[in-house]
């Protein structure tokens, strides 16, 4: 039972229009290597969130509440918010959190300037049509920081392929409709935030970004 409850979406919140999910259930993987992965992601959100000792965290595209779950770990005593657009998957999140959790739109985020220390974005703007809108939006309601971190490519793309998944979309999983290098996703944040760490745990690329203060935060999407 999550302590906040799960909220009914937000009117700009458009039911069905799914922008963020995971197909391949990687958390709950029984294979080694799929395990040894996710450890080593584990680990690098460690590493990204730990030191900043947040007050305040929003999650942005919390899935089935794995990373939630994590985040308040990290920061015991924390203020800790999750939401994400799909309601099915965030009824699954509700039976396993114990954080408020919204439906809302990670284009659109329902609170207001400088809500939160810390805003983490985990696998979400590779499906999204509008990704530099996201990242302005978690800049605006964050306070300090921003931790991110998408696919790969064309790595991501490969080890699907080696893998046998996806072939007749050469490797592509389903829903993501961005595909960034280590350089391009760099370069696609460096006109957004100040990137402070990267990290590269195979197959990802992930960020802590500080928001840039001044008219470069105005929320201008």
């Amino acid at each position: 039972m999550n302590s906040g409850g799960l909220k009914a979406p937000d009117a700009r919140c458009e039911p069905g229009r799914v922008v963020a999910g995971n197909v391949y259930r990687k958390w709950s993987s029984r294979n080694p290597l799929v395990r040894f992965l996710m450890r080593r992601f584990e680990a690098t959100l460690d590493a990204l969130v730990s030191p900043r000792e947040a007050t305040s965290l929003l999650e942005v595209g919390c899935g089935e509440g794995e990373v939630t779950n994590r985040l308040s770990d990290l920061a015991p005593g924390a203020r800790v918010v999750a939401l994400d657009i799909d309601l099915p998957i965030l009824r699954v999140s509700a039976r396993k959190v114990e954080v408020p959790l919204l439906a809302a739109s990670a284009e659109d985020l329902p609170f207001a300037d400088d809500s939160f220390d810390l805003v983490v974005l985990c696998e979400v703007l590779e499906h999204l049509e509008d990704p530099a809108r996201a990242v302005r939006e978690a800049a605006r309601v964050s306070r300090r920081h921003l931790v991110l971190t998408v696919p790969r490519e064309p790595l991501w793309r490969t080890l699907n392929l080696l893998r046998g998944a996806y072939v007749g979309d050469l490797g592509n999983t389903p829903g993501h409709v961005q595909h960034w290098s280590r350089g391009a996703f760099l370069d696609f944040l460096g006109g957004l935030v100040e990137v402070q760490q990267v990290l590269n745990p195979v197959p990802w690329t992930a960020v802590l970004a500080e928001v840039r203060a001044g008219p470069a935060k105005d929320n201008e999407v």
